[in-house]
Parts: structure tokens; sequence; C-alpha cells
């Protein structure tokens, strides 16, 4: 009942015919609509009409892309059009291709939020590449680094494969990873690895795609040596050593007998 008795209070301290104010793009648009590259800086207006009796400060701001205004906040006279110029920067780094934002302008307790679309010009190149690929031989996990070199939005996949001295170790098919990359981006991730080998020596291969762009690879070599390995792999040596040596000894006593023998 609070919370109503101030909104009704508000609206009744409004001045005559303020609610009835409206914003929209200049000339009668349905929405304010840019085209340029990317790195350049495009420029539009906006009409506020005031049709009260009063003066009518509008507040501006902009969502979804980088707008600035001649003036943040105006002042548009009674019954009084006003247009006021704004822009918008499309950064270096902006893919080409379709985008969506918008203006807002605030009076009087409301509102109008004006559509912006904005069509960033210039050729679209998918490109990506896998960087700093690293094995952490203590717990398995593969560290590695995604880098979005083209000019639009990747969506990419992973695949990974291990080959051991013996065979291969580890072979993970291509699935998508929950991420996207600007022009520009990059990402460094984990991919787990919950059982590596105790004792090898790998190379491990990562691949990455995506829609329209050339499968990228990396490889890195690590070599794994646990101490339960070690050991084991220590007893085996030594306990081959040890039966060369008794089959030796062995060899030496029937020679020795035979010869002891002949003599006889």
């Amino acid at each position: 009942m609070a919370a109503a008795t101030a909104l009704l209070g508000a609206v009744a301290a409004a001045p005559p015919g303020a609610q009835g104010w409206t914003a929209a793009p200049a000339a009668g648009r349905p929405y304010a609509y840019l085209e340029g590259p990317a790195g350049s800086v495009l420029q539009d207006s906006l009409s506020l009409t005031n049709p009260g009796t009063r003066p009518l400060t509008v507040r501006l701001s902009g969502q979804g892309a980088p707008v600035s205004f001649a003036a943040r906040t105006v002042t548009v006279p009674a019954r009084t059009r006003a247009d006021v110029p704004f822009a918008v920067t499309v950064t270096a780094d902006t893919p080409p291709g379709d985008h969506r934002g918008a203006v807002r302008a605030t009076a009087a307790g409301r509102e109008v939020r004006v559509d912006l679309r904005l069509r960033v010009s210039g050729p679209k190149l998918a490109a990506l590449t896998v960087e700093d690929v690293r094995v952490d031989t203590t717990t398995g996990d593969l560290r590695y680094t995604l880098v979005n070199r083209g000019t639009t939005v990747l969506a990419p996949r992973l695949a990974v494969h291990a080959e051991g001295v013996l065979g291969t170790v580890l072979d993970r098919p291509g699935r998508a990873l929950p991420l996207t990359l600007r022009p520009g981006e990059r990402a460094t991730r984990t991919e787990p690895w919950p059982d590596p080998p105790a004792l090898d020596s790998v190379t491990v291969r990562l691949t990455a795609t995506a829609p329209g762009a050339a499968p990228a690879t990396a490889r890195t070599e690590a070599s794994f040596a646990s101490g339960p390995a070690l050991t084991g792999a220590a007893g085996l040596l030594l306990a081959a050593v040890g039966g060369g040596y008794a089959v030796r000894r062995r060899g030496r006593a029937r020679t020795q007998r035979a010869s002891a023998g002949a003599n006889t």
C-alpha cells in the first residue's frame, strides 16, 4: 500500500503532459540504423519530443553498444522537439556482421528504449590457433591456450591424442567446448587426464576446430615417472640382472666340472 501510494504521488507530481513525451530515431524511422567498417565512429541523432507545458529533463544512456552523446542530460522546453546527436564507436576487433544495441531515454519516471541496429562491414575470416601446450606430469592435466586470429566469433571444439612408447595412451575425440571467442580473444584452459601413464614418454597432440576455420594443431612431449613405477622397474631390472648373473655362474660351474672330468 505504501509503495502504491508513493507511485501515485510521483505520477501526480509529474508536470501536466510530461507522461506523453517521446524518444525516437530522427526522421521518423522505426529504429536507428548505422553501418560502417570496424575501427570507425558512426553518427546519428535521437529526437526527443516534449508535448507538456513545462521543460522536461531527459537522461540518455546506451545499452549493448559503445554509445556516446553530445550531452547525457538534455532539457527539452515545453512543446518542443530536440534532436540530440550521438555516436557509436565500432572498435577495431568488432567482427563483421549485424549487431544490436539500444539507446535509452529516461524522464518523469518513465524509460523509452530505442532499438539500435549496427552492421559492421568487412571480410569474414575464421582463424583459430592452439598455443602454449603444457603437460603437468604430476596430475596429468593438459594446459593450453586458444586464440581467435580471425574476424568472426568462434565456437571451438577440441580433440586430444597421445602416443607412448608402446602405442596410443589417450584418444579423446573432438567435442564442443563451453565457450566462444571474439576476434582477438584468447582463453587458457585445462583438459583433465585422470589416468596418465605411470612410466612412459609420450607425445601429446591437441587439435582445435571451429566452423569455417582450418584445424589448428599443437604438440608437446612429456615423460611420466611415478615413484611406485620407478620402484617396480628397478626391482625388475635387479631381478633380470641377478637372474643373468646366476645363469652365468651355473654356466661356469658346468664348464669347470666338464673340464675336470676330461682331465681325469
